[in-house]
C-alpha cells in the first residue's frame, strides 16, 4: 500500500507520498506554491534537491500561473484595459514566473491505493493583485505511482470577467553526469532573445536529437511541434508528455554542477503580450491539463531482467 504523510520542517510544512516498497517518494511544499520540492524513483534521485531556503531564487519546482516565465516590464494590454505587474526580477525590470510561486496551498484531498498514492491541493485568489485583478481557485493534484508521477492541473475563473493565462512548470532535475545526459525534442525553430530575456524574433534550430549536454549553457525556448519531451542520464531516463494543445519548452542550466532546469509551458516567454500560445480562460469555465512523467531507472531494468 502506498502512503502518505505530513512533515512539519524550519516552519514549512511538507506531504510526503512514498511507495509500497519505500523506493520512491515525492515531497510537496504546501507554503512554497504547492510545488513538488523533491523526487526520488526506485531510490534514484530525479529532481536536484535544493535547501528549501534557496527557493526564493531558483523557483525550483515551480507552477507557473497565471503567466509563465517573464513579462516585460511586468506590463500588458487585456480587452482594452492595461495592467502593471511587479517587476520581481530586478534586474531586468520584468515580471518572473506568475503569481502562486510562493502562496500557501491546502491540502483538500488523499487517496491511497495499492498502486498509486495522490493528494490534491488548492489555493484560492480573490483577484487583489492590481496587476491581475481577477479571481480563480487552481488546484494541483500530484499521483505518484509504479511508472512515475503525474502532475495535474486545474484553474477555474471565479470571476465575472475572462482572464488570460498561460500555464508551466519549473522542474530542475540532477544527473550524476550532466556531460553525458541527452534530451530530446521535435521543433524546428529558436526564440531569440534581447537584453531583458524578451523574445524578439526566431531563428532556425539545427541541433540534432538527441542534444548532447556537454558542458553546455542555455536559457532557451523551443515551441514544441509535439506534446513530449525526453531525457536520458546515465542513472534514469524519463518522458514528459503534456495533454496541452500547444507546447513550449524552456531550458536552462543553472550554475550548479550537473543540473538542468526542463520548463514545459503552454506559452512562450511575454505571450501576454506577444500572444504566442496565450489562452482566455471564461467566466466559470475550468482549463484542466496534465504532465504524465513516465520514469525508468538502472533499477526498473534490473528488476524486469
Amino acid at each position: 500500500m502506498y502512503t502518505l504523510k505530513e512533515i512539519e520542517t524550519q516552519g514549512l510544512h511538507y506531504i510526503e507520498l512514498t511507495s509500497s516498497d519505500g523506493a520512491s517518494k515525492a515531497q510537496i511544499s504546501l507554503n512554497q506554491g504547492g510545488r513538488l520540492s523533491n523526487l526520488v524513483f526506485e531510490d534514484t534521485q530525479v529532481l536536484a534537491d535544493f535547501d528549501a531556503s534557496t527557493y526564493e531564487n531558483n523557483y525550483a519546482s515551480s507552477i507557473l500561473f497565471p503567466f509563465v516565465n517573464r513579462i516585460k516590464d511586468g506590463k500588458y494590454k487585456f480587452n482594452n484595459s492595461k495592467y502593471t505587474l511587479n517587476c520581481n526580477e530586478v534586474d531586468k525590470n520584468n515580471a518572473l514566473h506568475g503569481l502562486v510561486y510562493n502562496k500557501t496551498f491546502a491540502c483538500a484531498k488523499k487517496a491511497l491505493t495499492l498502486n498509486d498514492a495522490s493528494v490534491t491541493l488548492q489555493y484560492k485568489d480573490y483577484g487583489k493583485h492590481q496587476g491581475f485583478p481577477f479571481k480563480f481557485n487552481i488546484e494541483l493534484i500530484y499521483t505518484l505511482n509504479k511508472k512515475g508521477i503525474i502532475v495535474s492541473v486545474n484553474i477555474i475563473n471565479k470571476d465575472e470577467k475572462p482572464f488570460p493565462f498561460s500555464l508551466g512548470w519549473h522542474p530542475y532535475f540532477y544527473s550524476k553526469n550532466l556531460y553525458n545526459s541527452t534530451l530530446s525534442f521535435r521543433s524546428n525553430k529558436k526564440y531569440v532573445f534581447d537584453n531583458q530575456q524578451i523574445i524578439s524574433g526566431t531563428t532556425d534550430l539545427n541541433i540534432e536529437m538527441p542534444f548532447q549536454l556537454k558542458a553546455v549553457t542555455l536559457d532557451d525556448c523551443y515551441p514544441l511541434k509535439t506534446n513530449e519531451i525526453d531525457f536520458l542520464t546515465p542513472e534514469y531516463s524519463f518522458n514528459i508528455a503534456s495533454t496541452s494543445k500547444e507546447n513550449f519548452l524552456q531550458l536552462y542550466t543553472p550554475e550548479v554542477r550537473n543540473v538542468i532546469a526542463i520548463e514545459p509551458m503552454t506559452g512562450a516567454v511575454d505571450n501576454f503580450n506577444n500572444k504566442i500560445g496565450l489562452q482566455t480562460l471564461q467566466p466559470n469555465e475550468t482549463y484542466s491539463m496534465k504532465w504524465l512523467m513516465v520514469i525508468e531507472t538502472r533499477n526498473s531494468k534490473i528488476n524486469t531482467n
